[in-house]
């Protein structure tokens, strides 16, 4: 095709800048944009933009002080009748929201809403968000598989737990379709099995110490191999949703650990648990489907939660810098201290673009199936980016950074947790390269 000349093409005259609305003489001589309360994002709509302020609010001033009252906490003490934990339960519970009002809104808006929700969350003690986001999972999935009824049953006040990981089996059991298992190789005997055999569901065996509000939740959501009647398979398993207070479920000592002491883990044992059938959410044949969905969304929890996190550390490191003063003047002026902080902001600002375009694609009407690699780029990002940033927070605090008179190493504590949560980040690599593959340009 000939290409066209300049005059060939109805050029306009050029454009008088100064009639726009917003000339650039109104710049300052030296230009400078204030950035917003989470860097440069675009306008929100208002009512989403005023809930936000209500969450940083409630993340200064409920969240973060809690949580570091009960990261100092014995396991034990955390969960106690008395304990913080159920004072901050109580005030997130007050904020509304609810699985229903986010089913109720516009898909993307939604999306929107729910990444805003975490990162927040996230801000004020990462711990607590997971504790949130693991308590609302058995709800949130009910609702993405039409169980109205157990959505009636189980409302958003009783606090749930998702039951996955077990003591011989971690992040593979994220990967029924066994896309990541060594060749040759197997992934054994699971500890936990549903049998479906009878008119109820049998469970027997265990969910390991990692099972997010296991001690103390009122309602949980099963993932766990099924036996039809061949014997257990864990890639054809079962999805099921109950309430913990059924003969023969116990639970294990909450479990002390590094990080994210403000959430409460423990193992759960089930001997001979009878199920009613009515709890049945996904069977064999929708197995697959029920762990791509949750999957999906926990990922993309994960990723909100930890640029929360990672936005909280830069905030303090930025404040603390213009404060602290070494060599004769605020460790900002500093070449290696502005460097620092300029690549903490990047990744930051990385870690919520890529957070909010991910639930924005996975959450449009006209997408269909979520993509579970968009929300694996994601978790994996926002956590490492997370653990790296509060690294670097705590470099600038320098010594400071190390007393728990500052709120950085319990961050980067907390940041170090997440690269092995909800999947560690190198099977994550391996599961999410596994969906970049088109067989067709195999064949």
């Amino acid at each position: 095709m000939a290409t066209q000349s300049a005059q060939e093409i109805n050029v306009q005259s050029p454009v008088d800048y100064r009639n726009l609305d917003a000339p650039i003489y109104s710049w300052d001589a030296i230009p400078k944009c204030q950035l917003g309360m989470t860097g440069s994002e675009a306008t929100l709509p208002e009512h989403i933009a005023e809930f936000q302020k209500i969450l940083r609010d409630f993340a200064i001033n409920v969240a973060r002080p809690i949580g570091i009252k009960l990261d100092r906490m014995t396991p034990e003490e955390v969960i106690a009748k008395d304990s913080h934990y159920w004072e901050f339960r109580k005030k997130y519970l007050e904020l509304g929201v609810t699985v229903e009002a986010l089913g109720e809104m516009e898909p993307q808006e939604a999306a929107l809403l729910f990444s805003i929700l975490f990162e927040e969350l996230g801000y004020g003690d990462a711990g607590l968000a997971i504790s949130v986001g693991a308590g609302i999972l058995p709800q949130w999935l009910c609702a993405k598989f039409g169980r109205k009824d157990l959505l009636e049953e189980f409302p958003d006040e009783v606090l749930g737990c998702w039951g996955i990981t077990e003591p011989d089996h971690g992040s593979d059991m994220l990967d029924p379709s066994r896309s990541v298992v060594y060749p040759g190789s197997s992934y054994g005997r699971p500890n936990l099995v549903a049998d479906l055999t009878g008119d109820d569901i049998i469970l027997h065996g265990q969910k390991s110490a990692w099972v997010s509000n296991g001690v103390i939740a009122d309602v949980c959501i099963i993932y766990c191999a099924a036996d039809s009647g061949d014997g257990p398979s864990a890639s054809d398993g079962c999805a099921l949703v109950f309430p913990m207070n059924l003969p023969g479920i116990s639970r294990g000592k909450p479990l002390d650990k590094l990080g994210q002491r403000a959430l409460n883990q423990g193992e759960i044992f089930f001997d001979n648990v009878r199920i009613p059938r009515k709890y049945l959410l996904a069977g064999p044949e929708d197995y697959q489907r029920a762990v791509y969905c949750i999957h999906a969304e926990a990922n993309a929890l994960m990723g909100a939660t930890f640029t929360g996190l990672s936005q909280a550390a830069l905030d303090l490191a930025i404040d603390y810098a213009h404060e602290r003063v070494a060599g004769g003047v605020p460790i900002i002026q500093h070449q290696s201290v502005r460097s620092r902080l300029f690549h903490m902001y990047r990744k930051v600002e990385v870690s919520r673009s890529i957070t909010r375009r991910g639930l924005n694609f996975n959450n449009d009407p006209q997408q269909g199936t979520p993509s579970l690699c968009t929300a694996m780029f994601s978790k994996t990002t926002g956590t490492q980016n997370a653990f790296e940033v509060t690294s670097d927070a705590l470099q600038i605090f320098g010594g400071n950074g190390l007393t728990k008179e500052y709120p950085l190493e319990k961050m980067l504590r907390d940041a170090r947790a997440s690269l092995i949560e909800d999947g560690c980040n190198e099977v994550l690599a391996l599961k999410g390269g596994s969906y970049l593959i088109d067989n067709d340009k195999l064949s």
